[in-house]
């Protein structure tokens, strides 16, 4: 309950919604270079970064594992987990240094949301917010991929391979 009501995400919710949040949630450690989830992986968490930094990854072919995002301590990852249609990992997550979250279970979350449409408005429309950044910053990378096609590493992004 202390790590959640840390987070600003949470702050309009009710007490009671609060304590649904902590009975699905819980706290997921990940070491340096260990994968958190893999592009392609069913869902059923999503994350909130409490400590440490994860690289958000996607597969290009021909260029290996590329870096879209950095994940840093309050950033929401696993968001995908949310939606009722894609339910598979959109990217991989990979720590880039020793990491905690807290993980919340997906599909109960997604039914508290269903239940209660208070929660429901607060958490989709954080989400939503979370998509559309994710969306132009992948969109960003990815141009810069295809302009500079053989470079390992330009403006801040790199291959993985």
């Amino acid at each position: 309950m202390s790590a959640l009501r840390s987070i600003p995400w949470f702050l309009e919710l009710k007490p009671d919604e609060m304590e649904h949040l902590a009975d699905i949630s819980f706290i997921r450690q990940v070491k340096i270079n260990e994968d958190l989830f893999v592009e392609g992986e069913d869902e059923d968490s999503l994350y909130v970064v409490l400590e440490g930094q994860l690289s958000l990854e996607i597969y290009i072919p021909t260029r290996g594992r590329m870096c879209i995002f950095s994940a840093e301590p309050l950033d929401i990852i696993g968001w995908s987990s949310m939606t009722p249609v894609v339910r598979q990992r959109t990217a991989s997550a990979r720590a880039v240094l020793p990491s905690k979250l807290i993980g919340l279970d997906a599909e109960a979350l997604y039914r508290y949301c269903e239940e209660d449409h208070h929660l429901g408005y607060i958490i989709m429309r954080r989400l939503s917010n979370v998509i559309a950044s994710r969306l132009l910053t992948t969109r960003i990378h990815l141009m810069d991929a295809f302009v500079y096609p053989t470079q390992k590493r330009s403006a801040g992004l790199t291959s993985l391979e």
